[in-house]
């Protein structure tokens, strides 16, 4: 394992040495701390107040040599553009390739600070974090709030690249002018009239890719791709992205998300009517809890399969996916004809064998350029979240009752029949669209020059090796004696070896993951109490139709994306401020038990504005939640889990499906009180819970994020 501050002595740009972070010196000021406080020699308020100071004066000797260097850079500028105005007034072509070059050299002069502000930033996370963990404080918090919001935030100039945006624009807009010119006679367009920037360069490029990195996680789209936990929080090697590019197909995607997309809709069509159905066949119509939970409980093994199978392959997944998908809606559709719950619930364990998942996740994760990860991360719960509401929504529309020959079509069997008839449609887009990656195992050493002037080398395996999940997090000493996680990074070649294996997953598991599983369990278990239960309660106490079951179930899945926006923009633009993802974490549990405790039915009749508001409360902070805890444990997760087949996809999977299965049987169970009862019987347990949730959580609130 390498520590983080050799790391940093070998990144280090050699003239720039006394600029960068003094993490040496704050390691030995902590070491310093603990050593008084344990002999009593020190106050911690004084630790306090001695550390802020210390990263205030640290912080600003980077700040003052960033602007320093930026001054640099706008001299380079303001030069080149008198040279550039002399070009074009002598019209003399044969200077232009001379001028773009030294353009370029200024954009890489721009990569040596975007390295310098990159390098410093990881510093000061690290040992803020380091601080937090020795002294169990939540200084972080305390430090980056009041100085990333103070009007004259030096704070800010490391986080959000102050400056550099100007020099980058000044750049783009003369290189591609200096090209126009010179293809086109000095007839040329700017690129302030042609946004889309239709001249490309590698310069560019590297730049793009660096303030990208630097960015931190600020847009909605990144937000959503945590939310899929696809998108980690280091971005790949350009070497890396471009073997990605050859490996990218824009159709195989969009069939991905397809597959999500009906995969949705496929779980939740049946939801209004499952409960009819039931009863159409001779079971209570609380067996509607076995109905949909059937599928949960088949997914808990496809996941599984399907995680391992995308090792190998993509396209033949999918394929297998769509024919059991086909089959098992096909029999959820006959169960009605054949008067037999047996087929019933058999369809419905084959649509669960049939859940894909694991590979439209590892797809995106392992074959989408790093450029355009975000939006596919973000299609794809988009695709969830429109498919959660269309299930339903379509089920509303399907009233109706005929016969063909000897098989009936009406609410009951439609659903089936419509999906089959999907995944028909799908399969044979799905054979004639969808091209398989190249897949090659060997290794390739590649040399690169760092940016201390080294050449080192850079192991580049052309397969599936872009992480689901890719945070380091390591126990190591390093030089310096210290113990800390987050100061230690993790070997390449540990961070290669993929975790096949449950038993190695779970030990990779710590206090601060294993609880946030733990709330992606309770929301997951909370949300589909609302969802699978709906039918039954509102007959019973409202005598609501299957068509006004399906529009109040069609509207909540639409909240699903709205409130995923709402929340990542609020994050995005709060992302300095670590304190927010924490703070919204625990409010979102506790808005959930406030909503679960809603809607119990105590003394006083049970209303329609007393459900719908407590569902509603329900489950739009599970949404809330769950994109927060997602976007948390792709940070707290070891990159040990970014691939193989137990990664951390397929364990947050299994989490929320395990608890779907659960939820679908307590259902069940609670139906043998009968319906007057299920209300209260059902959310005994997720309020408990949910309470325990909350406890665990604070227990580690300090070492999340």
């Amino acid at each position: 394992m390498v520590a983080f501050g050799k790391k940093l002595r070998e990144s280090q740009i050699q003239e720039w040495q006394g600029y960068y972070l003094d993490y040496k010196l704050m390691k030995k000021k902590l070491n310093r701390y603990t050593q008084q406080i344990e002999v009593g020699t020190q106050n911690r308020h004084l630790v306090l107040k001695d550390f802020s100071i210390l990263l205030d004066s640290e912080i600003e000797k980077i700040v003052m040599f960033l602007l320093q260097q930026q001054g640099v850079l706008a001299s380079k500028l303001l030069n080149l553009g008198e040279q550039y105005d002399s070009v074009l007034q002598q019209v003399d072509g044969a200077k232009i390739p001379e001028l773009q070059e030294a353009y370029r050299s200024v954009g890489r002069d721009v990569l040596r600070i975007l390295s310098f502000v990159e390098m410093n930033a990881i510093g000061l996370r690290k040992i803020l974090k380091k601080f937090d963990k020795r002294f169990g404080y939540r200084f972080t918090d305390y430090y980056v709030k009041t100085r990333a919001n103070h009007p004259y935030s030096q704070l800010r100039q490391v986080c959000k690249q102050v400056g550099v945006g100007a020099v980058v624009g000044a750049i783009s807009r003369n290189l591609a002018d200096l090209q126009d010119f010179q293809q086109h006679c000095g007839n040329y367009i700017s690129i302030y009239d042609q946004p889309a920037f239709s001249h490309p360069d590698p310069v560019l490029d590297s730049i793009r890719a660096a303030v990208n990195r630097l960015s931190n996680s600020t847009s909605f789209l990144h937000y959503l791709g945590k939310h899929a936990l696809l998108m980690g929080d280091d971005l790949q090697s350009p070497s890396e992205d471009h073997a990605d590019d050859g490996r990218y197909h824009f159709m195989s995607l969009l069939l991905n998300l397809a597959n999500t997309f009906l995969y949705m809709v496929n779980t939740y069509i049946i939801v209004p009517t499952a409960d009819n159905y039931s009863m159409t066949l001779g079971a209570a119509a609380t067996v509607c809890g076995v109905v949909i939970g059937s599928m949960a409980v088949a997914q808990v093994f496809s996941s599984v399969y399907f995680s391992a199978w995308s090792n190998r392959s993509y396209m033949r997944p999918l394929v297998f996916s769509s024919i059991i998908l086909l089959v098992g809606n096909t029999l959820y559709a006959l169960a009605y004809d054949l008067n037999s719950i047996s087929v019933l619930l058999i369809g419905r364990l084959f649509c669960g064998l049939g859940s894909a998942r694991a590979v439209n996740r590892r797809y995106i994760s392992d074959c989408v350029p790093l450029k355009l990860r975000m939006q596919a991360s973000a299609g794809f719960v988009s695709a969830g979240a429109l498919g959660m509401a269309c299930g339903p929504a379509l089920a509303c529309l399907l009233q109706t009752n005929f016969k063909i020959y000897k098989l009936t079509f009406n609410e009951d069997t439609l659903p089936g029949w419509i999906m089959a008839l999907a995944w028909l449609i799908y399969l044979l887009w799905l054979s004639i669209s969808f091209k398989e990656p190249s897949r090659v195992t060997t290794e390739n050493i590649v040399p690169r020059e760092s940016n201390s002037g080294k050449i080192v080398n850079i192991s580049v395996e052309n397969g599936p090796t872009q992480p689901l999940l890719s945070n380091s997090k390591a126990k190591q000493k390093d030089r310096d004696g210290d113990t800390d996680c987050d100061d230690a990074e993790e070997d390449p070649t540990e961070i290669q070896k993929p975790v096949n294996s449950i038993v190695s997953a779970y030990r990779l598991l710590t206090p601060s993951v294993k609880v946030q599983l733990y709330i992606y369990f309770m929301l997951k278990y909370a949300m589909e109490i609302v969802l699978a239960e709906s039918s039954v309660i509102t007959g019973y106490y409202f005598i609501w139709s299957t068509s006004s079951v399906a529009i109040f179930l069609a509207c909540l899945g639409l909240t699903v994306l709205p409130v995923n926006v709402v929340v990542g923009s609020y994050i995005s633009n709060m992302f300095e401020e670590r304190w927010t993802f924490k703070q919204v974490l625990l409010a979102s549990e506790i808005l959930v038990c406030i909503g679960i405790l809603l809607s119990f039915h105590v003394l006083i009749p049970y209303s329609v504005p007393q459900y719908v508001s407590s569902a509603l409360i329900t489950f739009v902070s599970a949404e809330v939640l769950e994109g927060v805890n997602l976007s948390l444990l792709s940070r707290v997760m070891s990159s040990r889990l970014s691939r193989g087949t137990f990664n951390g996809g397929l364990l947050s999977t299994e989490a929320g499906t395990l608890a779907r299965v659960i939820a679908d049987g307590t259902i069940t169970l609670a139906g043998f009180w009968g319906e007057s009862k299920l209300l209260n019987t059902t959310l005994v347990p997720a309020l408990v819970i949910c309470v325990s949730s909350i406890v665990a959580t604070c227990f580690t609130y300090n070492s999340l994020y």
